[in-house]
């Protein structure tokens, strides 16, 4: 129903930034929440962060004052601007949208990951 492309991981150096995207598409389909979250090797997922349709933000406490998440609603995509990145933010981090279809039944959609490594 929706499928997600994320893009912009790598590899930095710390103090680094980086900014991931993530292009959500499908037949019909409306998004209210959009997010990124991570999973770090030998750790379970965690939310980095949320948004909303109408701009509420949220996020996870180790990255506040780093990190910012931004939308555009036209463009269905959502934005992870990561900045004084640090080794352990070094993580798979995956994007989701969390909507209904206009057919009315709700859905959660994850993309496929992408690599984010901080290290000297």
């Amino acid at each position: 129903q929706v499928k997600l492309v994320e893009s912009g991981g790598g590899l930095v150096q710390p103090g680094e930034s980086l900014r991931l995207s993530c292009a959500a598409s499908g037949v019909a389909f409306s998004i209210n929440t959009m997010g990124w979250y991570r999973q770090a090797p030998g750790k379970q997922r965690e939310l980095v962060a949320t948004i909303t349709k109408s701009g509420s933000t949220n996020y996870a406490d180790s990255v506040k004052g780093r990190f910012t998440i931004s939308r555009d609603n036209a463009k269905s995509s959502v934005y992870l601007q990561m900045n004084s990145l640090k080794p352990e933010d070094t993580a798979v981090y995956y994007c989701n949208a969390h909507g209904r279809s206009t057919g009315g039944s709700d859905f959660s959609s994850w993309g496929q990951g992408t690599q984010v490594t901080v290290s000297s």
